[in-house]
């Protein structure tokens, strides 16, 4: 009798034991759960995260105009590809030399006899137009009109620029046949494409700096990050 006792209170605490056993192993699983669970949605909210800089920062590469940096160096170096880099290096300058800028710069001028800021980029569109017609073989006469606005100037003195360099990459541009042509009243004077280079391209170089100059001048100076020797702009 006495051993059955003492066999059923064994089987008793085996039981209990059991029991708790079971009970402690469901409750590490669900803790073991619960960590899982907050563990993946860390994960996800990170990978989540990074995702949608992944696309802002994709939306933000889309966006950028043309000129915010130099285009890409040509692969090969011809007379062509020599060129249009350098007129890209026009549109580069002129593009950071004229953002941002405010009425108060747009009137500056350092002298009375000086031009205001706004007819330096006036003159600089006109020297675009050359630019751009010479590259398309056509001559030009004087008396074009400019856009009507600092926007609208701005935004097709870029665009003679561009489409000026995408003529002068072609493979199938031959220099030699790109004369500068001015019509007059009195007739047209040629000049071989040269003189584009010391003439109207270099001047507009020049007439840059000063509007660089000019609106520094005028307590706005030139965006920072701007490094135009490697054609960038840093934030």
């Amino acid at each position: 009798m006495s051993r059955l006792v003492v066999a059923c209170s064994s089987y008793r605490a085996s039981a209990k034991s059991i029991f708790f056993g079971s009970c402690l192993i469901e409750l590490l699983l669900i803790i073991l759960t619960g960590i899982a669970k907050t563990l993946s949605l860390v994960i996800m909210n990170k990978l989540s995260f990074f995702v949608f800089l992944f696309i802002v920062n994709s939306m933000n590469a889309q966006e950028k105009p043309y000129y915010y940096e130099i285009p890409a160096a040509p692969e090969d170096y011809s007379a062509n590809t020599v060129a249009a880099r350098l007129v890209d290096g026009l549109g580069f300058r002129y593009f950071w030399a004229t953002e941002g800028l405010r009425e108060e710069d747009l009137r500056f001028k350092p002298s009375e006899e000086a031009r205001t800021s706004l007819e330096t980029i006036q003159h600089i569109y006109g020297l675009t137009r050359v630019l751009l017609n010479t590259t398309q073989k056509k001559p030009t006469s004087g008396g074009g009109e400019s856009p009507e606005g600092f926007t609208a100037l701005r935004a097709a003195t870029l665009e003679n620029i561009r489409q000026a360099s995408d003529i002068l990459r072609q493979d199938d541009t031959n220099l030699e046949e790109m004369p500068m042509i001015f019509q007059g009243s009195n007739g047209s004077t040629e000049y071989p494409f040269w003189n584009l280079i010391n003439g109207p391209v270099s001047d507009a170089l020049w007439h840059v700096g000063q509007v660089v100059t000019f609106r520094r001048s005028s307590g706005n100076p030139l965006p920072k990050g701007v490094r135009v020797l490697q054609g960038t702009k840093t934030d």
